[in-house]
């Protein structure tokens, strides 16, 4: 009995939230995507300069930039999940789209919202530390290790967002965060993981940047992950018609 209690609560959870995010009207929503997506690449790159001009210990610094991302990534999408959905990731909404729970209408306004938010959260984090306000970064991160990085970093992203909405929607915000935080630190790449801020981490010359001419390599392993997770997804949790499970496996015994 408790078990099925549990489901009808979960199913209840998801109908409430779908309902609450649908009371947003669409620049609503859009500007959600915007400012989390800026606050996200404020994190990513203040943390990285903070952390560059405390220590020349790059082990260190790369935790002083994992664990506000991480941190971030759990406030966000804890309080902007229910405007818009809190993708904050062009890959991720492209996912959402296919999966028809994003109107395709609506997929470029999010990504352009997600591109212009992320260049602004780098020209914030600028400001903060008073460098320039946009500078091109000389960060080489290009090659086959790299881009095979990013394709494994963005397939277990969107394994991790999937598998959490189907099974722990509540817990969405901290599974992403604890992923990213680890993936930091398993991807040679340090898990850049979306598009939006790769584009954004261009345009800084910090710990946290990437010149401009290896950001193509970076996206589209990104979106090449993102759609093989996607593909596997569906398929792992699509339940056998010839499979019935229980709702109560005390029940059997």
């Amino acid at each position: 009995m408790r078990t099925r209690a549990g489901a009808r609560r979960q199913i209840c959870m998801l109908r409430v939230e779908g309902e609450l995010m649908q009371a947003f009207d669409l620049p609503r929503r859009v500007m959600a995507e915007a400012l989390g997506t800026a606050l996200l690449v404020a994190t990513v790159v203040g943390s990285g300069i903070m952390a560059e001009t405390l220590t020349k210990d790059v082990a260190l610094a790369l935790l002083g930039n994992t664990i506000p991302t991480g941190a971030m990534l759990v406030v966000l999408i804890t309080i902007l999940g229910p405007i818009s959905g809190a993708h904050f990731n062009p890959a991720v909404s492209l996912v959402f789209a296919i999966k028809g729970d994003l109107r395709w209408g609506e997929l470029g306004l999010y990504t352009a919202a997600q591109i212009i938010g992320g260049i602004a959260g780098t020209m914030a984090a600028h400001v903060m530390f008073a460098i320039p306000v946009l500078m091109l970064s000389e960060h080489v991160r290009t090659g086959g290790a790299q881009w095979f990085a990013e394709f494994v970093a963005t397939f277990g992203l969107v394994v991790t967002i999937l598998a959490g909405i189907r099974f722990a929607q509540a817990a969405v915000p901290w599974l992403v965060g604890l992923y990213i935080t680890a993936a930091y630190w398993f991807t040679a790449s340090t898990s850049f993981a979306n598009p939006a801020v790769a584009i954004a981490r261009a345009f800084t010359n910090t710990f946290s940047g990437i010149r401009p001419t290896d950001v193509p390599g970076f996206i589209v392993a990104q979106l090449v992950g993102a759609m093989c997770a996607l593909v596997l997804v569906s398929w792992l949790l699509r339940p056998s018609a010839e499979t019935v499970i229980p709702l109560n496996p005390e029940a059997q015994l």
